[in-house]
């Protein structure tokens, strides 16, 4: 496997996917961080951004307080001069640069309600930032509000995390209504790019039941592509490490290189 920086096809137009489903624990975080340090490793130039109040993000990247930080998304979102350079870090452990969240965020809705163009302040924070990126991928809360319409609207892609449960599949129609909503009024090519099984717990029948269903109702937009039930993945954390780093040959770290392969060539595939 090249993992070397020659590996690197400058994308045109970077990809801005949001990595979105309202229900929690479903593997938001999880993807975001394995899949931009698989990116990373595959030699592309990765921001990831933690939208998510409760920082998990953050603290996976090596922030291991993330309420002693002094700028954080928050003041990208709310404050009119503070820019994406002023907040973005770097990991060299995962490879990525990223604007790290803490509970500060939870009041950004609030303020957020009362600006004109509320749904847009991250597209336009991030324009100026973009040609430095392949990927920027977005690490949306568990829920669907004005944090996570501000994610689509600057995305150019959806990547769906769904539990391998039933509930799971539930809560789907209500975030496809979103996503449709906001290509109609707001982000006209946003389009979901795959949906990922997470937390298949591979010797259920219930699970392998809900994989089947969710394969023949979503079809071809289902990645080919199912990320196991680990123990490891609430690990790497406190090791402020993401799988690839921490268990390079589990059947996590395969999945995200999988995933992340996958990402890649269609990327590259669409190029101008």
């Amino acid at each position: 496997m090249d993992t070397s920086a020659s590996n690197h096809h400058a994308l045109s137009q970077p990809q801005v996917i949001a990595i979105a489903n309202q229900k929690g624990g479903v593997g938001k975080t999880t993807t975001t961080v394995n899949l931009g340090s698989a990116l990373a490793e595959r030699g592309a130039r990765v921001l990831c951004i933690d939208l998510d109040p409760q920082g998990h993000l953050t603290v996976n990247m090596g922030i291991a307080r993330p309420d002693e930080l002094d700028l954080s998304v928050y003041d990208v979102l709310c404050e009119p001069q503070v820019t994406v350079g002023d907040v973005r870090l770097h990991t060299d452990t995962l490879g990525v640069d990223f604007l790290p969240a803490n509970v500060e965020l939870a009041g950004a809705e609030l303020q957020l309600v009362t600006e004109i163009g509320r749904e847009s302040v991250l597209r336009e924070k991030l324009a100026p930032y973009l040609a430095d990126y392949d990927f920027v991928l977005i690490d949306c809360p568990p829920s669907l509000g004005l944090l996570c319409i501000n994610a689509l609207v600057a995305a150019t892609d959806v990547i769906i995390p769904l539990q391998c449960e039933y509930f799971g599949m539930k809560g789907m129609q209500q975030l496809q209504q979103t996503i449709e909503r906001v290509r109609a009024k707001l982000n006209r090519t946003l389009r979901i790019q795959g949906i990922l099984p997470t937390i298949h717990k591979a010797r259920t029948l219930h699970a392998k039941e809900v994989l089947g269903l969710v394969r023949a109702h979503y079809g071809e937009i289902v990645y080919p592509i199912h990320v196991n039930d680990s123990i490891r993945f609430a690990e790497c954390p406190l090791a402020g490490q993401s799988i690839l780093q921490y268990a390079t040959q589990s059947d996590g770290a395969r999945a995200y290189r999988a995933l992340a392969a996958t990402v890649m060539d269609r990327a590259l595939a669409e190029r101008p």
